[in-house]
């Protein structure tokens, strides 16, 4: 039985002024000082999404870029097709 007080008594000293979802307002804390944790909490959460967006946005137009160079490539392949094809009909018109 004693171990299982002293064992509560360590849990309920260690998790004291803490809830579930946040700190818990206490004497010790201060309204202010709770908003500014919650706010540096809101903070870095935005920043990890400003970070993830952005590593998004790079890959978007990397594809984007890659994208570009292929149908640059595929319109100089057609205009080389479009000049074989041009010089075989004049071939089959002579003929």
């Amino acid at each position: 039985m004693n171990a299982r007080r002293e064992l509560r008594n360590n849990r309920v000293a260690l998790f004291d002024g803490i809830e579930e979802g946040g700190v818990r307002a206490s004497p010790s804390y201060t309204s202010h000082e709770i908003e500014e944790h919650d706010n540096e909490a809101a903070l870095e959460g935005l920043q990890d999404r400003v970070l993830l967006l952005k590593r998004l946005t790079g890959d978007i137009n990397e594809e984007v870029e890659s994208h570009n160079r292929m149908l640059d490539r595929m319109g100089n392949d057609m205009d080389s097709s479009r000049g074989v094809l041009s010089g075989t009909m004049d071939r089959f018109k002579t003929v």
